[in-house]
């Protein structure tokens, strides 16, 4: 009826890492997969891994069937990885079986069908209780048989068997030439198609996984890289983060207090940074700062080398003042060192997402991003490192590439022209003047950050990175080595010189001030003088009027009268 909700097709997921993602949760859940692909691409790890997953993750009893490797080779080869075959079959939760089928045992007449089989898979999925079930290299099943009809009729059977049994189920096969499988007809009949791919691109072998159909269900419909490695079948869905990661506002010191300084506070969290810059202008030393300062915040830090060893990348370090290798010891610092040319770049992609699974850093360094241009192209590189960028962001790792540029390539510039997917660029020059070559550092661009516009020289000594004011003289000329320190000199000088001469005029001004002060308490001495004379004249008068008044007094007693007043 129109307005009533479809049911959502359930998933099984796989418990491979990365493939639910791009799938969307996984295989469908009670239909057939069928996963095409040439010899060497991993169908049968991919087919094991969903079977032993479904065991291990999700308490799923599983059944794999092998129509090419004996059981024993098989938990032989597996084994490697981590997986213990034998475990799972004596705890009942697996059974692993193996059909020979050898075509000259086979003879095509009449009707050819699968009753047999299907007898024997029912019985071990039964026998277990299985809802997952692995069937591995099914091409040699029909490999005797040249009727198309019979072919087609049999293997729709087996999907409808499978369906009608409820259990998930996954059927490899081999690729065809031309087409998807062999003969040209397994993938029409399965609700989901997953293409293998090992190809070799400039000598190096490159394997990629797409899902080419999946009925009912929305997917991701790309190529993605896939490795596999000691942690077994990993496909990297690193385009599917998109840009729904989240952002932080906290800023992270990049170790360097001047550059912070320019950065007006440092780097946002989560943030990647691009430092450029012709070889020998201090690229590493950068990034060097940036993992010392996380590890003394106690944060884990990760360093992807492309060119140099970890012992190598210690022993220069430390002629600046670091000590990478405390920080290995203590377990805050990992380094991963590969050459470009050691495999594809969807190797390096993949070995990078391992790494930051395990290790859970928070400031990841690529050292350099311009070494993968030696094995691929462009245009494949920047793919490549837009996937590391989606990646390290959707953890929010701050994280920092480093890219060599040649001494006649513009400033501004890339090889690989990663520059607009990062948030924060430095760029690094050679400066010459006066027939010396210094260095320099400005900030091109720094993403919802006020920044600092000034070139500023920055030098390499025993304590680290310095970053020197810039100097400009009289032409508007920056100066920078020598000339500054010669600038910085003539300035000390005429300091000095400023300096002793205010002395001699504060001298001079001191003796004025002792002159005037002399002067003035002669002054003082002098009216305090004429003030006492004065008031000793006062008091001669004062005696010689009273004396008077006594003598008038007496004779005026003499006489026998009083004196009137006034005489």
């Amino acid at each position: 009826m129109p307005g009533r909700p479809v049911p959502a097709l359930e998933k099984c997921p796989t418990g491979i890492i990365g493939f639910d993602e791009i799938s969307g949760g996984g295989l469908p859940r009670g239909r057939p997969t069928l996963v095409a692909g040439q010899a060497g691409a991993g169908k049968t790890l991919f087919a094991l891994e969903f079977v032993l997953h479904g065991i291990e993750k999700f308490d799923e009893p599983g059944v794999f069937v092998s129509f090419e490797e004996p059981s024993g080779e098989l938990a032989t080869n597996v084994a490697s990885l981590g997986f213990d075959l034998s475990g799972h079959q004596e705890n009942k939760r697996l059974q692993v079986l193996h059909i020979d089928v050898q075509p000259q045992d086979l003879i095509e007449v009449g009707d050819f069908d699968l009753d047999g089989l299907f007898i024997r898979l029912g019985a071990a999925i039964d026998g277990i209780g299985a809802r997952r079930i692995a069937l591995d290299g099914v091409e040699n099943l029909f490999s005797a048989f040249t009727d198309m009809r019979i072919l087609r009729n049999e293997f729709r059977r087996l999907m409808v068997w499978l369906k009608d049994k409820g259990v998930s189920a996954v059927v490899t096969t081999e690729r065809g030439i031309g087409s998807l499988t062999r003969h040209g007809l397994e993938e029409y009949i399965a609700d989901c198609v997953v293409a293998l791919d090992n190809r070799v691109e400039a000598d190096l072998a490159t394997r990629r996984l797409r899902i080419v159909k999946y009925r009912g269900s929305a997917h991701g419909g790309d190529e993605y890289p896939f490795i596999l490695d000691s942690r077994g079948f990993s496909v990297i869905p690193i385009t599917s983060a998109g840009l729904n990661y989240t952002v932080s506002t906290e800023r992270v010191p990049s170790g360097i207090g001047d550059l912070d300084a320019m950065l007006a506070g440092g780097i946002f969290r989560g943030s990647s940074v691009l430092v450029s810059g012709t070889s020998g202008t201090g690229k590493s030393s950068i990034a060097a700062h940036m993992v010392d300062a996380a590890c003394r915040r106690g944060e884990r830090s990760l360093y992807l080398a492309f060119e140099e060893s970890p012992d190598q990348i210690q022993r220069n370090m430390a002629s600046i003042g670091f000590d990478l290798a405390k920080w290995c010891r203590a377990g805050l610092l990992r380094f991963h060192a590969a050459r470009p040319t050691s495999g594809g770049l969807e190797s390096h992609l993949a070995a990078m997402s391992a790494q930051v699974r395990e290790f859970d850093p928070k400031v990841v360094v690529v050292d350099p991003i311009t070494a993968f241009g030696a094995s691929a192209e462009e245009d494949r590189v920047k793919i490549m490192l837009v996937r590391a960028v989606d990646l390290f962001k959707s953890h929010g790792i701050t994280s920092l590439f480093t890219s060599l540029t040649q001494g006649n390539d513009a400033p501004e510039s890339t090889s690989v022209a990663v520059s607009s997917l990062v948030d924060v660029w430095l760029l690094l020059r050679n400066l010459e003047l006066a027939g010396e070559r210094t260095r320099g550092l400005y900030v091109c661009k720094a993403r919802g950050v006020s920044h600092s516009n000034q070139i500023r020289e920055f030098l390499l000594t025993e304590a680290g990175i310095r970053l020197v004011d810039v100097f400009i003289d009289g032409d508007g000329k920056i100066l920078t080595g020598s000339a500054r320190q010669l600038h910085e000199c003539l300035k000390a000088n005429q300091l000095e010189e400023r300096q002793a001469e205010a002395k001699r005029h504060r001298a001079r001004l001191e003796a004025r001030r002792r002159l005037v002060e002399a002067k003035i308490a002669a002054m003082r001495a002098e009216y305090e003088e004429e003030i006492e004379a004065l008031d000793i004249e006062l008091e001669q008068r004062g005696a010689r009027a009273q004396v008077v008044d006594d003598t008038l007094s007496a004779l005026a007693a003499e006489r026998g009268r009083t004196v009137p007043d006034g005489h």
